[in-house]
């Protein structure tokens, strides 16, 4: 039916509804209509039907979906015929001086509402029935399908593919761990059980596709379902994020097949967008390695809050030249590119006194660690001295905050990477305590889908048709988005006021297995059937899990739930303020050329750095849990 033809419809079954509601209440009123009562009708028809139709048009009644009618609908129908019944006394006592009867009000407004409000709603019943046009050809095999959670989000989806895919798929019911809801049903459809019972629920009523529905449970939770779905041989699909379901705007097409964020993804991050803005909002801001997985990211997620010039620094052209281009199409903030080396001096130093950054998120580094084991030197030219120059050009021209992007493979390190790591953070804990700039740290695991992590390699693997290489079966891992870990680094930053080092809850850690054994399933294939898992052996510098802090850390609570602050550890400020010193008169007399004077150098500052080229019998150790260890430093 077409716009036009559907509202001159209800227009017209207003018009009849509206003086049937006069009429009756008339009739209700006096048994029978009198001869002067039909007088009066006749006389207020016509302004009486208007005011009806206006006040209904005033509240949108003829603009609305009514076969999707809810509770906003009822109030916008109670209040188009409440303003019309004020309206139409105002008329009679305007026109007449009086009314027939005070209860002919009341009459005609309960009339009013239960005749248009019962048309619209009879409609809503009766809406997912009628087939105006088939979805599919006939004959079609139907496709039997498992809804993984009776929520407010299985109850969305049910009823979408009940109003429109019904011609294609077959609801077969709900499975959900609340007790509560076990042998109900919902719109029609049972409960068949827990998450326990799905493999048997899929064969007892032979499903063929299952749907996870539960957007606002915890990955954790996910990961568990998954598992289980998995192991059905099933087409397994999710319902992503909370946001579909607060909008109520779920349709099939946002229905996709699970990947591995949503099972490693973190829950939604609460950023203090305000407290962010403030440090951020017309600022020249300086982010170095901006063509990097989170250099990039922060560059995204700072133009949006409107900095005065956003720098790019990176010594890749090709990633500068990717960046700058996505950032100038979207965002109207000037985005200055520079194509620079973090360890040029020179360079460093005019970009500082040229542009006078106020906020400097240095991300710039070195990362991966078999390469670092490889060409040692480089990762402490790089990660300490390079680091060293931006920080202390941050301190000569005056910049108000700045913020290393660190990483969790500082904390009693085994790597030459992790131990450069260490060092950079060491270097800007000094800087703090003798520059009037706020030097910070912020300390965090591996993040999905970044270039070089475990994530791509394995899909690169599964695509190449295997084997998946895990160096070691008791490896595990914590994750966190890019998205999410940039957030919590602009939040760090907010929160940043002497020479902190900022600790980001990770969550729960990952087996690096069951990672790899999720990706292939998740692909469509079974492991060691279709693709095969082979074990490489530790890499030197490796260790089976990540540490969050070192043995002298511990940690306190910050405003932010998600952000610790690692209690600092003592630092040896002679030896810090002589290198800093050589780095500023003659670095080549103080940088290592190769493995050895490496060793030497880390060593300075760690004397018990080795690094590790067999951890076969190291001991896996529980996570550390930040928020309890938090609590515990506070007394509580």
């Amino acid at each position: 039916m077409g716009r036009l033809k559907r509202i001159s419809f209800l227009v017209l079954l207003d018009i009849v509804f509206a003086n049937l509601a006069f009429l009756g209440s008339l009739l209700i009123r006096f048994e029978t209509i009198p001869l002067e009562q039909w007088q009066f009708y006749l006389a207020t028809f016509l302004p009486y039907t208007v005011i009806r139709l206006l006040s209904n048009h005033f509240f949108g009644i003829y603009r609305r979906a009514w076969r999707y009618a809810s509770i906003d609908e009822v109030l916008a129908i109670v209040g188009a015929v409440s303003v019309g019944s004020v309206f139409s006394v105002t008329l009679c006592l305007f026109w007449f001086g009086s009314l027939p009867a005070r209860s002919i009000v009341v009459l005609d407004w309960f009339l009013n509402i239960g005749l248009l409000g019962g048309s619209r709603f009879l409609w809503r019943m009766v809406a997912p029935f009628i087939n105006v046009l088939p979805t599919v050809q006939p004959n079609t095999t139907l496709k039997n399908v498992l809804i993984i959670g009776a929520g407010d989000g299985g109850v969305l989806v049910a009823r979408e593919l009940r109003n429109h895919y019904k011609g294609e798929v077959r609801l077969v019911g709900f499975v959900d761990d609340d007790q509560k809801k076990q042998n109900q049903r919902i719109l029609g459809f049972p409960v068949l059980g827990t998450k326990e019972q799905i493999p048997a629920v899929v064969n007892q009523y032979g499903v063929d596709e299952i749907i996870i529905s539960m957007p606002s449970v915890p990955r954790k939770v996910i990961r568990e379902i998954v598992a289980v779905a998995q192991e059905t041989g099933k087409t397994v699909k999710i319902l992503p994020g909370v946001f579909d379901l607060i909008e109520g705007n779920v349709t099939v097409n946002k229905i996709r097949e699970v990947q591995i964020e949503d099972l490693l993804g973190r829950d939604p991050v609460k950023v203090d967008i305000v407290g962010m803005s403030a440090y951020l909002a017309d600022h020249v801001v300086l982010v170095t390695g901006a063509g990097g997985s989170i250099g990039s990211e922060l560059c995204r997620q700072i133009v949006s809050l409107k900095p005065k010039k956003l720098l790019l620094l990176d010594n890749c052209e090709n990633n500068m030249y990717d960046i700058e281009m996505e950032l100038k199409a979207k965002s109207k903030v000037e985005i200055v590119p520079l194509v620079k080396d973090i360890r040029d001096r020179r360079s460093i130093e005019t970009i500082f006194a040229e542009y006078k950054p106020d906020v400097v998120f240095h991300a710039a580094a070195h990362k991966h660690v078999p390469l670092m084991e490889q060409n040692p030197e480089e990762s402490i030219k790089n990660n300490v001295f390079g680091t060293y120059q931006v920080a202390a050009a941050a301190h000569r021209h005056g910049a108000k905050r700045f913020v290393l992007v660190s990483t969790d493979k500082a904390v009693n390190p085994t790597s030459v990477m992790g131990a450069s790591k260490r060092i950079a953070e060491m270097i800007i804990q000094h800087l703090d305590t003798i520059s009037s700039t706020t030097y910070v740290a912020v300390r965090f695991g591996n993040v999905l889908g970044s270039r070089g992590s475990v994530i791509p390699l394995f899909r690169k693997q599964i695509l190449a048709g295997g084997p998946v290489t895990v160096t070691h079966e008791k490896m595990i891992r914590y994750f966190m988005t890019i998205p999410e870990a940039v957030q919590l680094i602009l939040q760090a930053g907010a929160l940043a006021s002497k020479g902190e080092i900022f600790v980001l809850d990770m969550g729960e850690p990952v087996s690096i297995m069951d990672l790899a054994t999720t990706l292939i399933r998740l692909s469509g294939l079974q492991p060691y059937v279709d693709i095969d898992i082979k074990i490489t052996g530790m890499r030197p510098g490796e260790k089976l899990y990540e540490e969050l802090l070192t043995d002298e850390e511990n940690v306190n609570a910050t405003t932010h739930e998600r952000i610790f602050v690692a209690k600092p550890s003592c630092l040896d400020t002679e030896l810090l303020q002589k290198t800093i010193t050589a780095f500023d008169e003659n670095p080549r007399l103080i940088l290592p050329t190769d493995q050895y004077t490496t060793a030497s150098f880390i060593q300075g500052f760690l004397p018990d750095f080795v690094v590790v080229t067999n951890a076969e019998d190291e001991k896996v150790g529980p996570p550390r849990h930040l928020a309890d260890e938090a609590a515990a430093s506070l007394g509580r």
